[in-house]
């Protein structure tokens, strides 16, 4: 969606509401995440997984036929919760239908088509643009979605679901409305509202009350979602605030530098995907090497500490960039902040180290939660710079167009109706968009200063075994929660042992298994 954004902006109007293109779907995503696991466990996986997928199908169809900006954002909600059914139904299918030995090698590169799409998806995105319409960008899911079905149907096995488990549901409840009016406050506050407004007033204060009677209802919870023992873990709870603020960090550099490209530099949507690639391979790189580091030392903490360093440095880089700066210096800052992301914010170190010093029956969950914060960390920091851009941009917006004689105001919106004009004809309305994304990033410079400091503040704790074999995969980085129990857990572990340590340490994995299926 980064790259299409601007078009379906100019086609469908609405600039103020840019951000929750992403956050509609981010925080419905973040609710699903919470839900899947236990649905998959209470009616099975195979139905879910297909309820999923049709509902992904019907929202991708009326996303593509969105004629207004309301109507696009309330589809991708349904659209984003559908996808996170998908995402963890697909993970837990696994534990059904591949064979143990096979199982960690499965999960690693289902986590890697992630890091993949990270990728692609950009780059598809302003294809469809560029050569069709936004819409395609929405329309691609049906016929896929559509295979995906019938393939479930004839290949998927039905397991009849065991006990029913205990839903907490008050905490899923209470949980998602304190997210979802914080991250409305945060994004019509200056906007839709003055900030003094009884009305962001009293969803603020809503929210508070609701994560209060959420902390209240987990304490008593039979099967919390988040159970707080967790927190008594200084290593758990400077983890989720890191992936809580990587997240914040991440969606808002990668929803902003797209809209960038194509409104300052006047490229088109494909070339805006493909001049974002620095970002995404100095991520992905610096996530394998440091990942290896760490499983042949078992040292971590310097990485979210140099990290959290790094990503400082690369918004300050990105927040120097202008109307006027070569697109070299904009690849550097790029280069320089997907470097931080990968040496240790948020990618397969903060979850190995959150799985390898929680207890044993903590294990999903502990991963779930470093997961949810990161999500929910995503939601809040689209809203929250695309509040920044909308204000800063409201407020310059009227003065550039007047002075800039001759163009048609209804072609601002357009990044390419505004640069078929001449450059210089244009300039002040680029000055006003390079000027409002400069002022994103230099808004995100203090969060990344934070992160900092609560990096320096994580503990230093020898890693598990399994942790430290699996340090290397990227695809731990981009997992999502997973729902599997301890004993999915721990079967998943040994499938990994097995394979890194090769067909030698078979015969021992057969032995433990036979113990770990007696006790």
């Amino acid at each position: 969606m980064s790259t299409a954004l601007p078009s379906i902006v100019s086609d469908l109007g609405g600039a103020g509401h840019l951000s929750w293109v992403v956050s509609s779907y981010l925080l419905a995503d973040t609710i699903a995440t919470v839900l899947a696991g236990k649905f998959g466990d209470q009616f099975g996986r195979k139905r879910v997984f297909q309820v999923a997928a049709a509902t992904f199908v019907i929202a991708s169809a009326l996303c593509g036929l969105a004629q207004g900006m309301q109507w696009l954002i309330a589809w991708r909600a349904v659209q984003g919760f559908a996808a996170g059914l998908l995402m963890v139904t697909s993970m837990a299918v696994i534990a059904d239908v591949i064979p143990l030995r096979e199982r960690g090698k499965y999960q690693g590169a289902l986590g890697t088509v992630f890091g993949v799409t990270t990728v692609v998806g950009p780059l598809l995105g302003g294809l469809f643009t560029d050569h069709l319409s936004w819409r395609w960008a929405f329309y691609v899911n049906v016929p896929v979605g559509i295979v995906v079905i019938v393939l479930a149907a004839f290949t998927m096995p039905s397991i009849r679901p065991g006990l029913h488990p205990v839903i907490d549901y008050l905490g899923i409840v209470f949980v998602s409305i304190g997210a979802a009016g914080l991250t409305l406050a945060l994004s019509w506050g200056g906007t839709e509202y003055p900030w003094s407004s009884l009305t962001i007033i009293a969803m603020i204060i809503g929210s508070l009350v609701s994560l209060a009677i959420f902390v209240l209802v987990e304490g008593r919870a039979a099967d919390p979602i988040l159970p707080l023992r967790l927190f008594r873990s200084s290593v758990f709870v400077v983890c989720v605030i890191l992936s809580f603020i990587v997240g914040f960090a991440m969606l808002g550099a990668i929803t902003f530098l797209p809209t960038y490209l194509q409104y300052v530099n006047g490229v088109s949507a494909t070339d805006s995907g493909l001049q974002t690639l620095p970002l995404v391979a100095g991520l992905l790189v610096m996530s394998m090497v440091s990942g290896t580091v760490v499983g042949r030392t078992g040292q971590y903490k310097i990485f979210p500490v140099v990290g959290t360093a790094v990503i400082t440095l690369g918004m300050f880089l990105l927040s120097r960039v202008g109307a006027d700066t070569p697109y070299w210096q904009l690849a550097v800052a790029m280069l320089v902040l997907g470097i931080g992301i990968g040496i240790g914010m948020s990618m397969q170190i903060l979850t190995i180290v959150v799985q390898s010093t929680v207890a044993y029956q903590d294990l999903g969950v502990g991963t779930s939660g470093v997961t949810f914060f990161r999500t929910l960390g995503s939601s809040f920091g689209a809203a929250v710079f695309g509040a920044v851009y909308s204000n800063v941009l409201n407020d310059r917006l009227p003065a550039a167009v007047a002075a800039s004689p001759g163009v048609d105001p209804a072609a601002v919106t357009s990044p390419q109706a505004l640069h078929a004009y001449p450059d210089a004809q244009i300039a002040p309305i680029v000055d006003a968009y390079a000027h409002s994304i400069h002022v994103v990033f230099r808004a995100a410079i203090p969060v990344a200063l934070i992160a900092f400091v609560v990096a320096l503040f994580l503990k230093q704790t020898p890693l598990r075994g399994t942790a430290r074999d699996t340090a290397p995969d990227v695809g731990e980085g981009f997992g999502v929660p997973e729902a599997a129990d301890a004993n999915q857990q721990l079967q998943a572990a040994i499938a990994r042992l097995v394979r890194n340590k090769g067909h030698r340490a078979a015969q021992g994995q057969r032995t433990f298994s036979g113990i770990v299926r007696r006790v």
